[in-house]
This record gives structure tokens, sequence and C-alpha cells, in this order.
């Protein structure tokens, strides 16, 4: 019966190294962004190529990893919690994302925007109830 109570550490201690190790692989693929980011610049400099629609949906993704990696971090801070306020941005993040690559059908693009409205009352429901604790 020992045992039994080793395991929920045993059990933590393997989801913080997966986790630290989630954060290393989005570390890398956020420096591999950051440099596709570049070499679209770069090449629309020089080429008089516009795409600003692939350019802002490379940037979202960019935010993307940096609020994934942002969450992990948050998630070491505050002693293993993760907060629900990361999940809701990320959200938005990849919703945005969604509506600005894929926009060619109006009523979806709404329920798309109606999506993000809930979610935006969702974060200021979640920050007004941390606001009255801190007060």
């Amino acid at each position: 019966m020992e045992y039994l109570k080793k395991l929920p550490y045993l059990l933590q201690s393997l989801l913080n190294i997966c986790l630290f190790l989630l954060a290393l692989a989005l570390s890398v693929l956020l420096i591999s962004e950051t440099w596709y980011i570049m070499q679209v610049v770069y090449k629309s400099l020089f080429t008089r190529v516009d795409s600003y629609y692939e350019m802002l949906g490379e940037l979202l993704i960019f935010f993307m990893y940096f609020e994934f990696i942002a969450l992990i971090i948050k998630y070491f801070k505050a002693e293993f919690h993760f907060p629900l306020r990361y999940f809701i941005y990320i959200g938005i993040t990849a919703i945005t994302r969604l509506i600005i690559i894929d926009h060619d059908q109006a009523i979806s693009t709404f329920w798309w925007s109606v999506s993000i409205l809930i979610m935006i009352c969702a974060l200021f429901i979640a920050n007004r109830k941390k606001s009255m604790e801190e007060h």
C-alpha cells in the first residue's frame, strides 16, 4: 500500500518531464517559425510579392507557439496549475487564424466570430472573478 501513496508524485514527475520536453519542442518550432517569417519578409521585399494573408497566418501561428510556451511556464510558476485564461487566449488566436485563412463562406465566418465573442465573454467572467478575489 505504500507504493500507492507514491504514485501521484511519480505521475506528477512524469507529467512535468513531458511538459518540459514539450516546451523544448515548441521552442524549436517557434525559432523555426521565426526563421520562416523572416524568409517570407525578405522574399516579399525583393520580389514585390505581397502575400498578406500568408504572412498574417504565419504570425498567428507564431503567437500560438508563444502562448503555448507561456502556458507551460505559467503551469510551473503556478505550482502545477493551468490557468483557464491562457486556454481562452489560445482559442481566440486559433479561431482568428482560421477566419483569416479560410474566410470564403460568410456564414461560417459569422459563426466563428460568434464563438470568439463567447470566449471573450468567458474571459471577462474569469477575469472578473479573479479581480473580485484580489479585492
